[in-house]
């Protein structure tokens, strides 16, 4: 995990990452293929594929919108399918970490998230009550970076004015079959829909970004 840290936070250097996404704009990547895997995510942000190596090992771009923090600790707490480490490349981002509680903490309604096999939407199964307890925040200014192990449980979002932009690296290992997900609702919708990009549309978000990442 500290490995995947190093890596993603070089990539994620100024004198690099501009040029990456300036080539990429240009139509030089896999276009077609990543497009189809990038998405406006339920969670909030604008997620798009950059680099696809072979399976789990994903290289995206996370653009968020600024939404108060008191909205944002109103966000579903999750795990993630798969270790991961994030370098925040413009603005800053908030995120608590939180655990299981026999008592004390929140009330919350859990639910068992798992992909449909044809369309890879995401499918939510109520569990029942759960109660957890926050465990740390922390705030991550523009050259943070940060690695999450796939059973931890947070939730993240974007105060500044600006907005923010996080690079993310999918290590691919210890993959799980399905996610966590503990919601203030507790008529979650069954079948949240996944919308992909088009190749134009992915095409002119990789463009708007470029256009972002300036020094």
């Amino acid at each position: 995990m500290e490995a995947a840290r190093g890596l993603v936070a070089e990539l994620g250097a100024p004198d690099f990452l501009p040029e990456l996404i300036t080539e990429l704009a240009s139509g030089a990547g896999e276009t077609a293929a990543c497009a189809a895997r990038s998405y406006g995510h339920v969670l909030g942000f604008q997620k798009l594929l950059l680099i696809d190596d072979g399976p789990g090992q994903k290289l995206r771009a996370h653009v968020w919108q600024p939404i108060s923090d008191s909205a944002g600790r109103e966000q579903d707490i999750h795990n993630h399918r798969s270790p991961i480490a994030s370098c925040v490349v413009r603005g800053r981002l908030s995120m608590e970490l939180y655990e299981p509680s026999a008592d004390g903490g929140i009330d919350i309604a859990a639910y068992q998230e798992s992909l449909s096999v044809r369309d890879a939407d995401w499918m939510l199964a109520p569990r029942g009550p759960a109660r957890l307890r926050l465990a740390h925040t922390a705030h991550y200014a523009r050259g943070a970076s940060y690695a999450l192990a796939a059973h931890t449980l947070h939730r993240a979002w974007c105060g500044a004015a600006e907005g923010a932009v996080t690079l993310l690296l999918e290590t691919g290992s210890e993959r799980l079959a399905h996610t966590d997900v503990y919601s203030p609702s507790t008529s979650h919708a069954a079948r949240v829909r996944k919308v992909p990009l088009t190749e134009d549309e992915y095409l002119t978000a990789l463009t708007a970004l470029s256009g972002t990442l300036g020094p």
